[in-house]
């Protein structure tokens, strides 16, 4: 077993044949001067917040950042972090580092979107989901467009340091490889509903969070603690995509009059709202049947199919979606999908560890 955990400092716990010690030592300058750069970063978007001068413009903001989705995005962390657990190579610092990271790309996201969908006139007054910031006149373009570039800022000097911490175990291609999925993490979160030709109104919001809240955000962690990654090691992260993928879809389910109307040709528009009935329960038993399989192949103790606890909650949700036409209905359902994919990510991971 080998724990590492500490900021700035590293902390080294090892147990291999009945013997244990700890070293601590100081990370390297580099790390040093981008923690301190982020630290920076967040003293000033903090003393940006306080030169607001109402409190309504305040919650505007915290609206904007509609931290209601962060379960969702910490959920391929948290698994691909209890799996590095369970392969006995587990290290704090990449957990903190993914975890930040991944706290700024999803706010840099939900900002985005909301700067892109009222300057490409999809929030409206027909919009059928909560009133968006820079739509209600509180936040403008011009500060929207500042906080997208902060919030790029944050992402790119939290992925860096991220990457400087699993620096130690992993070969300087793979880290490049990284670095650059970390800047295709900004560009899609911004590109996802802003500039030309936005591609979540292309149909294609769907393979961005399939990608990047599965395959990268679960085998991506998974390998930065590891230094390793199999093909088995991927179906977890299938799941915890398929899921969040039908987040999305219960999402563009409930908008797709007004995105129809509105000229954003997400995949709920394109293939009709009864397809989507169907491919909704097609992503929730695709979730399922990938953590069975993994599970199968990889048994060691009953306690592996804990996560099976969410069956019921994911059965009335496909229950809902094949039933309802009440888009309110639509969006009770989001949020409840977003926190059971938070609770299938612990106790599938929990399960393994235990």
């Amino acid at each position: 077993m080998e724990l590492k955990l500490g900021l700035p400092f590293r902390f080294i716990l090892k147990d291999s044949g009945g013997y244990s010690h700890s070293t601590l030592h100081i990370n390297n300058e580099l790390r040093g001067v981008l923690i301190n750069l982020s630290m920076k970063m967040i003293r000033i978007f903090s003393r940006f917040l306080r030169t607001l001068p109402h409190m309504t413009k305040t919650e505007a903001w915290f609206k904007a950042f509609r931290l209601r989705t962060l379960p969702l995005s910490f959920s391929s962390v948290i698994l691909g972090s209890l799996m590095a657990l369970y392969k006995n190579s587990f290290d704090g610092s990449i957990l903190v580092g993914a975890l930040l990271t991944t706290l700024f790309l999803q706010i840099l996201s939900n900002l985005a979107n909301d700067y892109g969908d009222f300057v490409n006139g999809v929030d409206n007054a027909e919009r059928t989901g909560p009133e968006r910031s820079v739509q209600s006149g509180l936040i403008s373009a011009k500060e929207m467009k500042i906080a997208i570039i902060l919030f790029s800022i944050l992402s790119f000097s939290s992925g860096i340091w991220l990457l400087l911490n699993a620096s130690d175990n992993i070969e300087f291609g793979a880290l490049t490889a990284f670095f650059v999925l970390g800047l295709l993490a900004i560009a899609a979160a911004i590109k996802y509903t802003v500039g030309k030709n936005p591609y979540g109104y292309q149909g294609l919001g769907d393979v961005a969070v399939f990608l990047f809240f599965g395959i990268t955000g679960v085998a991506g962690t998974f390998y930065l603690h590891t230094a390793e990654l199999s093909w088995l090691d991927l179906l977890p992260a299938v799941s915890i995509g398929a899921l969040a993928t039908g987040v999305l879809n219960l999402n563009n389910m409930r908008d797709i009059d007004n995105d129809r109307s509105s000229g954003k040709r997400s995949l709920v528009v394109v293939m009709g709202f009864e397809s989507a009935r169907i491919y909704h329960v097609i992503l929730l038993v695709v979730a399922l049947t990938s953590a069975l399989t993994y599970t199968l192949i990889n048994f060691t103790s009953g306690y592996q199919f804990v996560f099976l606890i969410t069956l019921p909650l994911l059965f009335q949700n496909a229950m809902v979606v094949l039933r309802t036409d009440r888009s309110s209905e639509l969006d009770q359902e989001l949020r409840k999908l977003a926190f059971t994919t938070l609770l299938f990510a612990m106790t599938f991971g929990l399960g393994l560890v235990y």
